[in-house]
């Protein structure tokens, strides 16, 4: 098993060896804060860099090309498991596609000719705002989600030529987008008000918020073998969350029209990151530089570079 997480500063691959994980950091002061793996090759990833590009490996983190995407901003990421599409959200809010493993981007500029665009802001930044999720079906290559923070939940049926706005239902304040890998159709997602998900392909939400004392979602996983069964991370507000002090911060577990059920408290950390592995295990990234695996909540022992914050993590093929 590996993993790839982005710490805010780095990027850092995680191999799995008779339950220790080895940890290797590379792109060091760089300000990594987004990863995605390639699904088609574990050694091939993207980092997206807070001011200065997107970054690609093909060797496993030993080294990493800059892309020459046209914006240094990139606060997405994300690898089409459909087409191998490849594509990076920016701030200020722009969206780029690339077709060949990331040789060659084109910018995907309608996104910015909807209605709504006008009344994009993020709030810390009220003059600017961003791509902060990005979400290509794994059924269909021509359906993507992506979420403005703070804008709203857009929808593609194109590969990202037209977009439809904001769509009803869902939290205009997202920061995570899930599709569930076996049932078509199915769409999660964790905002700034709670969480919601949809059964028709992302055209229409339904609030999913009974049973949960904190609203501040942040990040979304659906459980890949059973699309009724879901997790979230949510913290009470975005001072809480983000403060570097108590998060007060729960995990919660979903299953059907049953209310939110807490499962794991991670203490003073914040969630920044929730991921499945293809076998059936759950990860949780921490603010505090741990991974929980869902089995208990116990901590990965880690061995190697050490981590001290978390805030992506991608699971390679």
């Amino acid at each position: 098993m590996r993993l790839w997480a982005a710490t805010g500063t780095s990027i850092a691959r995680l191999d799995e060896a008779n339950g220790v994980w080895e940890v290797s950091v590379s792109l060091a002061g760089s300000g990594a804060q987004c990863v995605a793996a390639d699904p088609s090759d574990r050694d091939t990833a993207f980092a997206g860099l807070r001011e200065h590009g997107l970054r690609r490996t093909r060797d496993g983190g030993e080294t990493w090309n800059d892309v020459g995407l046209p914006e240094p901003g990139v606060f997405s990421v994300a690898v089409s498991a459909a087409d191998g599409a490849v594509y990076a959200g920016c701030e200020p809010s722009r969206l780029f596609r690339s077709d060949d493993g990331g040789d060659s981007w084109r910018a995907l500029d309608s996104l910015l000719e909807l209605p709504s665009r006008p009344s994009w802001s993020f709030p810390p930044r009220p003059w600017t705002s961003h791509v902060r999720w990005i979400a290509p079906s794994p059924h269909d290559g021509d359906l993507l989600l992506v979420g403005i923070e703070l804008g709203g939940l857009m929808r593609s049926t194109d590969g990202g030529e037209t977009w439809a706005d904001h769509r009803p239902g869902a939290q205009p304040d997202v920061h995570s987008l899930a599709w569930h890998p076996q049932a078509e159709g199915r769409a999660y997602e964790a905002g700034g008000g709670g969480s919601a998900w949809s059964d028709d392909a992302g055209e229409t939400w339904h609030p999913a918020d009974e049973g949960r004392d904190r609203n501040y979602t942040w990040s979304v996983a659906p459980h890949p073998e059973d699309a009724d069964v879901w997790y979230v991370s949510a913290s009470t507000g975005p001072f809480a969350a983000h403060g570097g002090r108590d998060a007060q911060a729960r995990i919660y577990r979903r299953a059907g029209d049953e209310p939110w059920q807490e499962v794991a408290d991670p203490g003073t950390a914040m969630p920044y990151a929730l991921a499945f592995a293809p076998d059936g295990r759950l990860f949780a990234a921490l603010s505090d530089g741990r991974i929980l695996e869902g089995d208990g909540w116990r901590p990965l022992e880690l061995r190697g570079d050490p981590l001290d914050e978390l805030h992506a993590l991608a699971v390679a093929a």
